[in-house]
């Protein structure tokens, strides 16, 4: 078997533990604090970054340059070592085009090497629990087309559903108005949203209150998730461990779920979602 590797990007939000013990190669997206230089997302301090947010200043994200793929992806093709990169929804950034770009390029450059490209349509840990997957099947054995077959035909089972805590985040990323940020602020009305087929963000409705809300993942959850008891199941969350840890509980104690990774909501989604952000990924029968 041609070895390869698989390459990902920071708004996979994986741990840099697991990213070593996988082997998992990640590029990194730039996020631009409020006036400062752009900064690659692994190198921001989390807990400051949340702190920035919390006293309201501004942070944008900024995909990744067709070069950048390019440089990262020649270091191995050059070597013999084919690629397969599994890249942030093309519904919510153009780092994914960029990719595509680059490893068509590259292609030309190397027609012997395999340089294979996958839109997983995810983001944050779910984006990241598809490319843990992929990874896990390349550890036992899997050769590049298979595990590329695998993330196509199961991208659309990786369900994503997110709360969010402060509505001034979702306000100034034009996806509420003020006065529906203002009115749901004050009657703490929460919005629960999933990413859809098509890779975007969307509000399914909105529940009354902090706990509400993370009860309606664990309940979206239970409604599709296909053998929860013998899943992985990832939660991220925006600097709010104990909420993240409330619903790990409550799914352990709903749906028998044994195996849960909780981590941060990096830079690139923190950006837009905010801090208080809680996210749940998991397999289900659809998104």
């Amino acid at each position: 078997m041609t070895p390869y590797v698989i390459v990902t990007d920071s708004s996979a939000d994986l741990p840099a533990t697991l990213l070593e013990q996988y082997e998992i190669v990640s590029v990194p997206l730039a996020v631009t604090l409020e006036g400062q230089a752009p900064v690659p997302n692994d190198k921001i301090d989390i807990k400051e970054f949340y702190a920035t947010l919390r006293a309201k200043k501004s942070a944008t994200t900024s995909a990744v340059a067709i070069e950048s793929f390019k440089t990262v992806f020649e270091r191995y093709v050059r070597g013999g070592t084919d690629v397969l990169y599994l890249g942030f929804s093309s519904g919510l950034s153009g780092t994914y085009n960029a990719a595509f770009i680059a490893a068509r390029e590259l292609k030309e450059q190397y027609p012997e090497r395999t340089v294979a490209t996958v839109d997983t349509l995810c983001a944050s840990l779910g984006q990241g629990l598809l490319v843990y997957l992929a990874a896990k099947k390349r550890a036992e054995g899997a050769d590049l087309n298979t595990v590329r077959c695998y993330v196509e035909d199961n991208k659309l089972n990786l369900c994503h559903w997110f709360t969010v805590d402060d509505l001034f985040f979702l306000k100034r990323g034009g996806r509420i108005s003020a006065i529906t940020a203002v009115a749901g602020s004050m009657l703490q009305i929460k919005p629960v949203m999933h990413v859809d087929n098509a890779g975007h963000l969307v509000k399914v409705n909105n529940v009354r209150g902090r706990k509400g809300s993370l009860e309606a993942l664990c309940s979206r959850m239970k409604e599709t998730a296909i053998d929860p008891a013998e899943q992985t199941v990832f939660i991220s969350h925006g600097d709010c461990e104990a909420d993240a840890n409330y619903l790990a509980d409550r799914i352990r104690e709903t749906m028998g779920v044994k195996n849960i990774v909780i981590g941060y909501v990096g830079p690139v989604i923190g950006a837009h979602a905010g801090p208080g952000v809680v996210a749940l990924f998991f397999l289900g029968k659809e998104r």
